[in-house]
């Protein structure tokens, strides 16, 4: 975990957080309406919703500076509480508190697959509050960023013509843009060739000197031994390890290792 004092002020602090959300199955068929007047009516639960306890009992604290990767396995957890951080996800119990404004990759900079890249660059900076006049003196840096155009004029296609990988280091090149209070990635490095995934390593540091705190989901272990210096293990639901990054993706990979 980085240094810090002991007096510093936590950028966010998770205390005991529960999230569950409920998931539709299949259809009821004949006399769904009827049997959806009767459910409301005795407040039963519709056949075929269950209910997914995703996150159990989280509690942590990050400070400014810190840059936490979030492993696990598939399900376990991260993008969920990602989002809780970012106040997308009401908590079923227990608090998310953030001092400044979280900003969640590929939320903020909410791109629209019937615009250019080059109207998306702009609608996705007004998104996370950047002004006008920002926006044009760094267009063309989020641009070069992104190596949208290393290939051919893209930033001027519609973005439903982008591959997703172009799609998603255009998000990043536009979030990068910006220096954010907490700033949420969710698999935005495993994009993207290595000279793309070095410069987006570069900028998260860049960001964490500005006195940012960044939370990084990746599958990709060696972004987050690079990149972070602390990582928080989730499974199923559960904060299994919170400490140092490498001893924590040594201990996830021991586990791994024997399933």
């Amino acid at each position: 975990m980085a240094e810090r004092m002991d007096s510093a002020v936590p950028t966010v602090v998770v205390d005991d957080v529960h999230i569950t959300y409920r998931v539709n199955g299949a259809r009821t068929g004949r006399g769904s309406a009827t049997s959806a007047l009767s459910r409301i009516a005795s407040r039963r639960q519709a056949p075929g919703v269950r209910e997914v306890h995703a996150v159990k009992g989280v509690s942590f604290a990050a400070y400014k500076g810190e840059a936490i990767g979030l492993i696990g396995s598939n399900g376990s957890g991260k993008s969920t509480l990602l989002k809780a951080i970012a106040g997308l996800l009401p908590a079923s119990k227990g608090r998310v508190h953030t001092h400044g404004q979280p900003s969640l990759l590929g939320v903020n900079a909410a791109l629209m697959s019937d615009l250019t890249g080059e109207r998306n660059v702009v609608l996705g900076g007004l998104a996370m509050g950047m002004t006008r006049a920002e926006i044009r003196e760094r267009y063309e840096e989020i641009v070069e960023f992104s190596g949208i155009n290393d290939k051919g004029d893209f930033i001027t296609l519609p973005m439903r013509t982008y591959s997703s990988g172009m799609a998603a280091r255009l998000r990043f090149s536009i979030a990068a843009a910006k220096n954010h209070d907490v700033l949420l990635i969710d698999e935005a490095l495993s994009t993207g060739d290595a000279r793309f995934q070095q410069r987006s390593k570069d900028r998260i540091r860049e960001l964490r000197e500005q006195a940012g705190t960044v939370f990084l989901v990746s599958h990709h272990n060696k972004s987050i031994t690079e990149t972070c210096d602390r990582a928080i293990w989730l499974e199923a639901g559960v904060l299994r390890m919170d400490g140092p990054a490498r001893e924590v993706m040594r201990e996830y990979e021991k586990a791994t290792a024997k399933r």
